[in-house]
């Protein structure tokens, strides 16, 4: 069965109560940005709003000493509202995860008080680590999500949209090592580890003709020699590599890496490759998306199902929805087109009242949906059967 009208007041009424605790939530993370792992305040703030209202927290959680859980309910489907509340370097929260932080924190103080009158669990799980550390995917690994039959959070961006893509991600990093000569006395005695890192860019400029739509690759040079009249000895880069899939992920990597050993070769010079897992491709999991757009759309907010114009990053959330049935809806918290994340004027609005406003109207829909799929056993059972369809399609 759908969600009754007052049970969807009396959650959107739960969220208002605590409007003024969230918004100052929301703002004091964003004014105290916290690299990845090193969220020590942002996860004490939310667990003392938790604690302070009935709530036992766990925490430390699967290793991870800024990771935290809270849980509503005993028996029955259970659910999980995710908070990010890691910054960025330099820019800060441009990435809007304190108000992904409050919203996960409203949406669970709203549907807890409910949680076993409706039948079910649910779970906050405080996630560190989004931007590069990859937080989730260890809490995957720990055992946080078995047991979990649904996992939600949302993100801040500049249009409304229930469903995304998000790709498939890995990180290499080259190290070459080459012979160092005098520059202007001797060059031909050396052999330039930086030509062989340049020529690696180059090469792999050359084989984007045979990418599909969705890849990404884009690197920088992290070492580009020791002086200007010495054949550098060593040079070092480093490259992202994305796609809308594992598959294809591996097929670019093993392009990127012929790239770089073809430009040592033909350099004479030696290249150490190191590999760093990134992040899975998100599969949205359309039958909760779908529902939560319902939702979205009687609070007012009319989010789409997809934009083919809007490109696409990386998340940890990725890896949750390959564990468990899971969504990651965008909503706008500037006007389309104004800013977008990673950007100075994304950190500003993420502090704003428009995206203030958003985080509320994302903790209502939050709540609604996770009490939704509590009562509806055909919406759970739509969620699952999509959820093992996709497992089979990999």
């Amino acid at each position: 069965m759908r969600l009754t009208h007052d049970i969807a007041r009396r959650l959107d009424d739960a969220v208002d109560q605590q409007r003024e605790t969230l918004e100052a939530l929301a703002l004091k993370i964003h004014a105290h940005p916290e690299l990845r792992f090193e969220e020590h305040r942002a996860a004490a703030w939310i667990a003392e709003t938790l604690e302070a209202r009935g709530h036992t927290v766990e925490r430390p959680l699967g290793g991870l000493s800024t990771a935290l859980r809270a849980q509503a309910g005993t028996t029955g489907p259970r659910v999980a509202i995710l908070a990010e509340y890691d910054a960025l370097p330099e820019i800060g929260h441009a990435c809007g995860h304190n108000l992904i932080a409050a919203g996960a924190v409203g949406a669970f103080l709203a549907i807890a008080p409910f949680a076993q009158q409706l039948g079910g669990r649910v779970d906050l799980v405080g996630t560190p680590a989004e931007e590069g550390g990859g937080g989730k995917i260890i809490l995957v690994r720990e055992g946080v999500f078995e047991g979990v039959d649904a996992a939600m959070m949302f993100h801040p961006f500049d249009r409304d949209l229930v469903s995304h893509p998000a790709l498939a991600s890995v990180w290499i990093t080259m190290k070459f090592h080459g012979r160092p000569a005098h520059a202007a006395a001797a060059p031909w005695d050396g052999q330039s580890a930086l030509t062989a890192c340049l020529q690696t860019f180059s090469l792999i400029d050359s084989q984007r003709v045979h990418f599909r739509d969705g890849v990404r690759v884009h690197g920088f040079v992290t070492n580009g020699g020791q002086a200007v009249n010495i054949i550098p000895e060593d040079a070092a880069c480093e490259f992202s590599v994305r796609a809308r899939n594992g598959r294809e992920l591996e097929r670019v990597k093993a392009i990127v890496e012929r790239c770089a050993r073809g430009a040592a070769m033909a350099c004479g010079v030696e290249v150490e490759l190191t590999v760093r897992q990134g992040y899975r491709n998100m599969v949205n999991n359309m039958a909760l998306a779908r529902a939560i757009g319902r939702h979205l759309t009687d609070l007012g907010r009319g989010a789409v199902e997809h934009d083919e114009r809007v490109g696409a990053g990386s998340t940890d959330m990725g890896d949750v929805s390959h564990a468990v049935p899971a969504i990651h809806p965008w909503l706008a918290i500037c006007g389309e087109g104004e800013t977008l994340c990673h950007q100075h004027e994304f950190a500003r609005a993420a502090a704003s009242p428009v995206g203030l406003d958003t985080m509320l109207k994302a903790a209502r829909a939050m709540a609604r949906t996770a009490a939704e799929f509590l009562v509806d056993g055909e919406l759970r059972e739509a969620v699952r059967s999509e959820f093992e369809a996709s497992r089979h399609a990999e």
